[in-house]
């Protein structure tokens, strides 16, 4: 019976990663400028890789495992937001314009 729960735990786990990952390969396609594109791939795709790595953590079923993956998952959580916004930043500060559907420029004062 706990072989039942561990393998649904996983496939749960895999697949809304992979739909997160998924959404964030097509909002990288669809949005349309740096800066959303950035916020997709930052936001959503750190979601994504991390439900994958506790997937493959948890059904490891060994303890080292699985605290290397939760090791992952917080350094993608604590890594990903913030390299984004420096791109983002310099973007913003050699002249990258925003897109057409933007309405405010919160940056542009600085």
């Amino acid at each position: 019976m706990m072989d039942y729960i561990l393998a649904g735990t996983t496939a749960l786990l895999l697949i809304s990663g992979a739909l997160f990952a998924l959404s964030a390969a097509i909002g990288l396609v669809r949005l349309p400028d740096l800066y959303t594109r950035m916020h997709a791939a930052s936001k959503v795709g750190t979601v994504g890789s991390g439900l994958l790595l506790l997937a493959a953590g948890l059904y490891s079923q060994e303890l080292s495992i699985l605290a290397r993956a939760i090791a992952g998952f917080v350094f993608l959580l604590l890594t990903a937001p913030v390299s984004a916004h420096l791109l983002a930043r310099a973007a913003h500060l050699s002249g990258y314009a925003l897109g057409a559907v933007s309405v405010r420029d919160d940056m542009r004062k600085r």
